[in-house]
């Protein structure tokens, strides 16, 4: 139930975070509200608004802090937190992230594996939906970033207020908050916070999208105009997204797990809407949470236009007169392994005994060892970077190849649900 008037009368005109917090989800409210809370003004002012919410709808609120491992202070800022939120009957988790043993793009994994921990922390909780501290600063300084990168529409359109990710309800409540503007209601209400010292530093693309934003507002370039582009890029990428939808229900089939894209002379698709159904291809199949950069899309289509054929993302790409075709390239999954009756590469799953001391992992050359595998009519390579069940060395089965043995494979994810923009 929503809070009434009546309720945020007394708080004056900070009533109005605590209502965004209030009308943070869609449909039925979480009885349980989660927090993701660094430490840093726009979290604690989120964490002190959703608390005077929680207190008059009579809903449970907890708190999680990534304690990351990538600077020093990062501990201290947890405990900080821990010690705001014991003062005020929240209860709080500290997850910990080992981000000093994270290889390539640091701040993509820090990313990744905040939503990945966070999201297992409210699913053992049972929360329902988790409150991020985001503002309008923030989108705009993506926007620059993003820029600056080349993005398209999708990189370039604003985060989703609402969104669904690992199994979690997220929602961004303070999108058209200031970031300004939470640190003087932290003020008047005496919460502290921390400042995290890469604010400040200069080797950060952030710092540096926040100074050049300081700089433009003479020419009127400022974060509220960048936050209106932003938002109808979003616009844009919605529509795009719906049509890809409507394309995709029209030309893509999934043939023993590989995507074939139909392609008929007659009919013109845009191209940034062929583009779509491409990357999202290429992420179910690789279970990549994000699209490849440009650059490797226009590869991929020159790549195509001279031989027919190239890889990317983990995956082989072939096109004749009527089709592409997306495939799992056996390299990428040929060390990947689960027990039967468990999901494998992200979308496989083998069904049949339970045995002790089996294991599915890509049929790869053991595809020799199927008598019948041309009679499948799919290409070899498309079977080697297939599922198959063994025992130590030997085959055991190979369902997608046409050899059972009492076993059955079926995919569990959904080719739709990867057309929708991230």
């Amino acid at each position: 139930m929503r809070l009434t008037v009546d309720q945020l009368a007394p708080f004056g005109a900070d009533g109005g975070l605590i209502h965004f917090v209030d009308t943070a989800f869609s449909g039925d409210d979480p009885e349980r509200v989660g927090v993701a809370v660094s430490g840093g003004g726009d979290s604690m002012a989120l964490l002190h608004a959703a608390k005077c919410r929680a207190d008059m709808a009579g809903t449970f609120l907890e708190a999680a802090t990534v304690n990351h491992g990538l600077r020093p202070e990062a501990a201290t800022e947890a405990a900080m937190v821990a010690q705001y939120c014991a003062a005020h009957g929240i209860p709080h988790a500290t997850l910990l992230w080992d981000g000093a043993g994270a290889e390539g793009n640091i701040a993509a994994a820090g990313r990744e594996a905040r939503y990945r921990l966070i999201a297992a922390w409210a699913k053992s909780r049972g929360i329902g939906g988790v409150l991020l501290g985001h503002t309008k600063d923030d989108i705009a300084e993506t926007f620059l970033m993003r820029l600056a990168r080349k993005s398209g529409v999708d990189g370039l359109s604003m985060m989703s207020p609402r969104f669904e990710r690992n199994g979690v309800e997220w929602s961004r409540p303070f999108w058209q908050q200031s970031r300004a503007d939470l640190r003087d209601y932290l003020r008047r209400h005496d919460v502290p916070w921390v400042d995290d010292p890469t604010n400040e530093d200069m080797s950060y693309e952030r710092p540096k999208a926040r100074k050049i934003l300081k700089e433009l507002a003479p020419i009127g370039v400022t974060t509220d105009v960048v936050t209106s582009v932003a938002m109808s890029m979003h616009s844009a990428s919605s529509a795009l997204q719906y049509y890809a939808r409507e394309e995709a229900q029209r030309s893509v089939s999934i043939d023993h797990g590989d995507v074939v894209i139909t392609r008929n002379a007659e009919t013109y698709v845009p191209v940034e809407v062929e583009r779509r159904i491409w990357v999202a291809a290429l992420r179910y199949l690789s279970g990549d949470a994000y699209a490849p950069r440009t650059t490797a899309l226009d590869e991929l289509t020159y790549g195509l236009s001279r031989v027919g054929k190239h890889t990317l993302s983990g995956c082989i790409v072939t096109q004749d007169d009527k089709s592409i075709r997306f495939s799992r390239e056996h390299n990428a999954v040929r060390e990947t392994t689960c027990p039967p009756n468990e999901v494998w590469d992200g979308r496989w799953m083998i069904e049949g005994p339970d045995r002790p001391g089996l294991c599915v992992r890509a049929l790869g050359e053991s595809l020799k060892d199927v008598p019948d595998w041309r009679d499948v009519s799919v290409p070899r390579a498309s079977l080697m970077s297939s599922p198959a069940v063994f025992d130590g060395e030997t085959l055991i089965s190979a369902p997608v190849a046409g050899l059972h043995n009492g076993f059955d494979a079926r995919i569990v994810t959904d080719f739709s649900s990867f057309l929708l923009s991230r």
